[in-house]
């Protein structure tokens, strides 16, 4: 009977949210790229939980990996190109990297967007840093983009075909709006669902280039002959493969595991914190 299929409590949608959910309808490319890569994490890990150790700080490790992102990107800037047109490539400048933050509203959890800007130039202290500012509670969340696009994704009514296919155009014109709301390359973390057991993400990107961050497990590794315990990270790589080809692709994945893998940054901060 209907009375017992009845929800228990229903909630309106916050503005966020609705913003969210009308981003992730919008036109996305058609024909993505998936590589399933295992990275060894054992170093930034074995540095966070010292420095956890010492200081009682718990460092951002999706940050780290959107510190080595943006520094890969800076290298191969074509991997965040975006068409423009039917003839066209756009290609920007900064590497602007796009992720989800949760933050305390009241009594509640929200998700909500956040772009590290130039992010290429930041250390990693100061994008986990940013990170941590942007969960707070009432940090600003506002977006660079014109207005009335920004009114129309945040229309808490449903939308028709045709506001879709117009602002599927417009985007496509205009590539350098949604760069503005999502940034120029994008992260998801997903690993939380999966402690302990090996699992990749899986997504269709809003940007040219995106990672999923799935999960980490101990895995053992072959070093020098000698098998070894390794923390092994599960990493998603997604490219807009309109735009992106294999050999691009493939010279940005190995720069993007290198500097992973080798820890680089992390000097800096083991510096800054011997002061």
């Amino acid at each position: 009977m209907i009375q017992n299929t009845r929800p228990n409590q229903v909630v309106k949608l916050s503005p966020e949210r609705q913003f969210m959910l009308n981003i992730l309808a919008l036109p996305r490319p058609v024909h993505p790229m998936f590589g399933l890569l295992e990275v060894d994490v054992t170093a930034v890990r074995s540095f966070i939980t010292e420095h956890r150790s010492r200081s009682g700080e718990n460092l951002s490790f999706t940050g780290y990996i959107a510190f080595c992102l943006a520094r890969a990107v800076e290298e191969h800037k074509e991997v965040q190109a975006y068409r423009q047109g039917n003839r066209h490539f756009a290609f920007f400048e900064e590497v602007d990297v796009g992720l989800m933050v949760e933050r305390q509203v009241g009594d509640k959890k929200e998700l909500t967007g956040h772009v590290i800007r130039d992010a290429s130039h930041k250390t990693y202290r100061e994008i986990h840093e940013e990170i941590r500012s942007a969960q707070s509670p009432g940090s600003d969340t506002s977006k660079e983009a014109p207005g009335w696009f920004l009114a129309v994704l945040q229309h808490s009514g449903i939308f028709s075909k045709l506001i879709f296919k117009i602002l599927g155009w417009v985007i496509k014109r205009n590539p350098a709006i949604p760069v503005s709301i999502n940034g120029t390359v994008g992260i998801t973390a997903v690993g939380m669902f999966s402690k302990g057991h090996s699992g990749w993400g899986f997504e269709t990107t809003l940007h040219s280039l995106d990672l999923v961050v799935g999960s980490i497990a101990w895995k053992p590794v072959v070093i020098d002959g000698n098998i070894v315990p390794r923390e092994i990270l599960n990493l998603t790589v997604v490219f807009n493969h309109d735009i992106i080809d294999g050999g691009p692709a493939t010279r940005f994945t190995r720069r993007l595991i290198e500097l992973i893998e080798g820890g680089y940054g992390l000097d800096e901060e083991i510096a800054r914190t011997d002061l």
